[in-house]
Parts: structure tokens; C-alpha cells; sequence
């Protein structure tokens, strides 16, 4: 299940917990970008509990609603992932270096505090 939350004007917080099928991520594209079509320089924190290969049905919407995800994605200056799986947040790390003008930095679960006080920092 993905659930995405608003938490201020310019922050979203996205949580993802289980695997998703086609309906949910249909509908959780269609909610990430209606809820962040007002943002600009914005700031996510996406805390992956526990992650599950979505199913095929919901990698085939993915890949049809790509180009709509990607520009919701380029309003956001700086991600903070939050998992206890190493390797997702090594892949979240090299994902950052892929896009230009983002930053995402990976953190553990146990870490919120941090990762909330370093997407309100200022980068310079």
C-alpha cells in the first residue's frame, strides 16, 4: 500500500508498505501528481517500510504513466528516503546522481529526525 500525505505547501511524504497491484498504481500516480502540481523546489520524505515487487500489471501502468510521474518528480529539490534495506537505499543514492538539480540522500527507518532536518536545511 502507498499512501502520500501532504505535509506542508511545498513537502510531501510518501509511505510504501506491502506491494502494489495495477489498480493501486493507477491510482497512486494519479494522486502523486495532483498532489504535487503546486509544488516547486519541494521536498519528499518516502519512508519504505516494507517493499515488494509491484505486480506485473502494476509495472505496465507504471511504464504508460512514466513521462506523468517524471515531471510530478522534477518539482521536488531534495528526497529523503527512509528504509532498513541497505540496498534501497544504495539504489535511492545513485537515483539522486540521475537527475540533475535533486538531491536524495538514503536513511534508516530509525532515522526520521535527521532526514526531516536535512530536507529543511538549506543546500547551498
Amino acid at each position: 500500500m502507498l499512501t502520500i500525505t501532504p505535509h506542508s505547501h511545498n513537502r510531501i511524504d510518501l509511505s510504501l508498505n506491502g506491494q502494489l497491484d495495477a489498480e493501486q498504481m493507477s491510482k497512486a500516480i494519479d494522486q502523486f501528481v495532483e498532489k504535487t502540481k503546486n509544488i516547486k523546489q519541494g521536498t519528499m520524505l518516502y519512508r519504505i517500510e516494507a517493499l515488494h515487487m509491484p505486480t506485473l500489471g502494476a509495472m505496465g501502468i507504471k511504464l504508460s504513466q512514466l513521462p506523468r510521474a517524471f515531471s510530478a518528480f522534477r518539482r521536488f529539490s531534495r528526497i529523503a528516503v527512509l528504509s532498513n534495506t541497505q540496498w534501497v537505499r544504495n539504489v535511492s543514492e545513485i537515483e539522486g546522481m540521475l537527475f540533475p538539480g535533486m538531491e536524495i540522500k538514503a536513511f534508516a527507518l530509525s532515522e526520521q529526525a535527521v532526514a526531516e532536518q536535512w530536507l529543511d536545511a538549506i543546500s547551498d
